[in-house]
């Protein structure tokens, strides 16, 4: 999976583990893509405080994923999913699979 991704999408599920100036700094430089060195300049503290901030919440939220790996369920169950809506497309002439490719595509979307 790619890495921004990733990071996204732990950020998404455990972000709200990390207290308000772990989040502000790893949606700063991960999320918004802002500098280290603008992003210390502004909260007036050093780049390398910023960067171990980073560090050390990006190493608290690929912790949490270990122990509780919602982030694989998630991209699996979205594959899956995915796959399920692909194979009801090629059967049009049968109302039971449209129904089961329209499911599919609304759980894709809420996904």
């Amino acid at each position: 999976m790619e890495e921004i991704l990733r990071q996204t999408l732990l950020y998404d599920f455990y972000g709200e583990l990390l207290t308000e100036h772990q989040k502000q700094v790893y949606e700063d430089v991960v999320l918004n893509d802002y500098s280290l060195s603008e992003l210390a300049q502004s909260l007036s503290i050093s780049r390398q405080g910023v960067h171990d901030m980073v560090k050390r919440s990006t190493r608290l939220l690929n912790e949490y994923e270990e122990k509780l790996h919602l982030v694989e369920r998630f991209v699996d169950l979205r594959g899956k999913v995915g796959e399920i809506h692909k194979l009801t497309e090629n059967e049009k002439d049968d109302p039971s699979m449209q129904k089961i490719g329209q499911i599919a595509a609304e759980i894709l979307e809420e996904l």
